[in-house]
């Protein structure tokens, strides 16, 4: 499980325009926005990074770089890209699944053909948002199994410019024991 104020997992993709982006080696003013999405097939994912691309500008005002990953091979990956009209927003492709499983990300099979016509992978990963800071270390996150209800960017920007004049910390970065009750699922016993 990932946790805020701790060093996110490696991340290293080729990108269609901008060679391999590696989250190590990245050197944004405050912090990079990572958007994971499940892909070409998805109409809700392009209507979501149409919304990033036009807030791009937005987030690098504020000193954050921004990207959108896939598994996607290059071809689909540029497919999106033209269909989101992407100019400001990198798109990086191939991400490996192990990875996207590290980064915390859910991992769907294949329903063949989606409302739109184009086939699903037979793998994939879901959606999922995360700020990570200069350091490495992870700020926000909002990981999905489902490809609706996903974070709004411009309330994203809003919360981004509330924590930079509040020096905010990242919150949810404790890990040590908690009391109270526990309550199981019935057949989830572990």
């Amino acid at each position: 499980m990932l946790v805020p104020r701790q060093t996110v997992p490696p991340l290293t993709v080729p990108t269609l325009d901008h060679g391999a982006f590696d989250i190590a080696t990245t050197a944004p003013a405050r912090g990079t926005v990572v958007c994971f999405y499940r892909g070409l097939h998805c109409p809700i994912c392009a209507t979501y990074l149409a919304e990033f691309e036009k807030q791009a500008a937005a987030f690098a005002e504020r000193g954050y770089e921004t990207i959108a990953i896939s598994s996607d091979d290059a071809d689909r990956a540029r497919a999106m890209a033209d269909k989101v009209g992407a100019k400001a927003l990198r798109f990086g492709f191939g991400l490996p699944l192990s990875v996207a499983r590290g980064w915390g990300l859910y991992i769907s099979t294949s329903r063949g053909k989606t409302s739109i016509g184009i086939d699903e992978p037979a793998l994939f990963s879901e959606p999922g948002l995360f700020i990570v800071n200069t350091d490495r270390t992870l700020y926000y996150l909002s990981v999905q199994s489902m490809p609706f209800v996903r974070p709004s960017f411009r309330e994203l920007l809003g919360a981004i410019d509330f924590a930079i004049e509040k020096s905010y910390p990242a919150r949810g970065e404790y890990t040590g024991p908690v009391s109270g009750p526990v309550y199981s699922v019935p057949g989830m016993e572990c």
